[in-house]
């Protein structure tokens, strides 16, 4: 417990360890590639204590870019969905591959980047994925994420050196990974053995408890042995899953029907991947006194979820919401004006040191 005034999100570098540990093990048994996912976490603060885990950043929009530039280093990939006119050339000076999501892009494009000395890329979509969420599918019906039309793909053989194919979402099963992936080298193979590297994205739980890593190494080295290209592994989730959690204070106790502990922070405003999904936070349930946890903003459904406490809340108790870093800090909004999380890290002394608090005056900048 420390005496910092919540909310705040706390990165907890012992266990962002454990999965730089895992990543490091990965890239040392298959060869691969991993670069951080910044669209699932970009707070910079952590960034020194992942760089030796890691071989760069991966984006998906110019300050996306700019960042993992700036502040991390290492290989730097560029991808998004569109680039626009006044973005681009800034863009290619941060970058060291470039990735188009179309064909169009690359005609457009193209050739400012090979003037720059760029590698290319196109995304190819395999219109498969592992998405249980229509909204997060990139295969769904009429998805304008990548090519999929394999003579598109080979006209641009001159141009590109690589693709990336983001087709997993969470994907634990490994057996599902190794079926998926095969069907891609069946379907694309031809194309594949063309080009020199290829990134398979994200979504692939692979430092989740009990995950065979060991067999995942030997199907990405095969994969490489077999096309003559360098992979490269997109982890985002997989970074930074169980290492930081969202410190809330309970400010109320409401009885009406059930008991329910209001807190100095908000799921529309501070975890707002959860509201979107309909998911619940993972709160505590280690008691037998059972509490709905809401936040204080006036969204009737601003509701983290149900938890079980050892001893009956009072006003002031302390609750801590696990897994409040994938897909959470970099969504953070001012809904309602509520107060932001403050940013701090615990080191793996113990020591918790805060990095960042923000204000009224960041409140009021970022309108106008």
């Amino acid at each position: 417990m420390t005496d910092l005034q919540t909310p705040y999100y706390l990165i907890d570098l012992a266990k962002l360890r454990v999965n730089m540990e895992r990543i490091a093990h990965l890239r040392a048994l298959s060869g691969a590639k991993c670069l951080l996912a910044l669209k699932c976490f970009a707070t910079w603060g952590a960034f020194d204590f992942m760089r030796p885990f890691m071989d760069g950043t991966t984006s998906s929009s110019l300050y996306e870019l700019r960042l993992g530039h700036e502040e991390f280093g290492g290989e730097t990939h560029a991808y998004s969905v569109a680039w626009a006119d006044n973005e681009i050339d800034e863009a290619l000076g941060y970058a060291d591959k470039i990735i188009f999501n179309s064909l169009g892009q690359l005609d457009r494009f193209g050739t400012k980047a090979k003037a720059r000395g760029i590698k290319m890329g196109l995304r190819l979509n395999p219109r498969f994925s592992t998405s249980g969420f229509d909204l997060a599918d990139p295969a769904r019906p009429f998805s304008r994420l990548g090519e999929w039309d394999l003579a598109r793909l080979e006209s641009a053989l001159d141009r590109i050196s690589g693709v990336m194919i983001h087709y997993n979402c969470e994907n634990g099963d490994f057996d599902l990974f190794d079926a998926q992936l095969s069907r891609i080298e069946a379907e694309f193979g031809s194309f594949l053995e063309k080009l020199d590297w290829v990134s398979l994205g994200g979504g692939i739980h692979f430092t989740g408890e009990g995950y065979p890593l060991e067999k995942l190494a030997a199907r990405l080295k095969a994969f490489q042995q077999k096309f003559g290209v360098q992979l490269f592994l997109e982890p985002g989730e997989a970074s930074i899953t169980k290492s930081a959690s969202l410190e809330v204070s309970v400010l109320d106790i409401i009885h009406n029907g059930k008991d329910v502990a209001i807190v100095d922070s908000s799921i529309e405003a501070h975890m707002l991947d959860l509201l979107i999904y309909r998911e619940t936070a993972k709160l505590p349930q280690d008691g037998a006194h059972a509490y709905q946890v809401a936040g204080k903003t006036c969204l009737a459904g601003d509701i983290f979820g149900e938890g079980r406490f050892a001893a009956p809340l009072q006003v002031g108790d302390r609750i801590s919401i696990a897994d409040a870093a994938g897909y959470t800090m970099v969504k953070k909004n001012w809904f309602n004006g509520v107060a932001m999380p403050a940013i701090a890290i615990k080191d793996e002394d113990g020591t918790v040191r805060e990095t960042r608090r923000f204000t009224y005056d960041d409140y009021k900048a970022s309108l106008s």
